[in-house]
């Protein structure tokens, strides 16, 4: 948890600011580490951009697809896959690494006096469901961030929040 720069950099009590592909990076090339998952959950604004949200005039198959059963997989669901190529013999620094960032690129993530939406709804998930596969339960969590409305401290306006999941994790991870 942190304070976000424009660029989606980490800003840290020091006043220093680091990439979060740059903690990354560091903790992959880690010995120790070597073929275990790393898993990066980021609590903090990637820019300044504020989600309005859908109004109500939204497009007829938009409003089906938010009333569709959450196990669908849809275009909401920021998911990217890196896998190892085939046939490689020494697997690739970048492989085991799990990333979910509390707000897309470029936006800003919401937190009040209670805590984080993303941290809470994560800890209800995984609370309700132990044992099962962690990017199924990122899914649920981003399923519920994204029916929140925060209030941003900047405006009355209501806001809302998408996660993004980043994912080179070669097998099921539970917990």
């Amino acid at each position: 948890m942190a304070h976000g720069g424009p660029q989606g950099q980490l800003l840290g009590a020091d006043g220093e600011e680091v990439q979060p592909e740059v903690l990354v990076q560091e903790l992959s090339c880690c010995r120790a580490l070597h073929g275990h998952p790393k898993i990066f959950l980021l609590q903090a604004c990637r820019g300044g951009n504020r989600d309005s949200g859908v109004g109500p005039r939204a497009l007829p198959w938009y409003c089906r697809w938010l009333r569709a059963p959450p196990a669908i997989p849809t275009q909401a669901d920021v998911l990217q896959i890196h896998a190892d190529a085939p046939g490689s013999l020494v697997s690739s620094g970048q492989a085991d690494i799990l990333t979910v960032y509390a707000a897309a690129e470029g936006c800003v993530a919401y937190r009040d006096e209670k805590g984080s939406d993303f941290v809470q709804t994560l800890v209800e998930v995984i609370r309700a469901n132990p044992g099962r596969d962690l990017l199924e339960l990122l899914t649920e969590v981003n399923r519920r961030v994204c029916e929140l409305d925060a209030l941003g401290p900047d405006s009355d306006a209501l806001r809302k929040a998408c996660l993004e999941i980043r994912s080179s994790l070669r097998r099921r991870l539970c917990l």
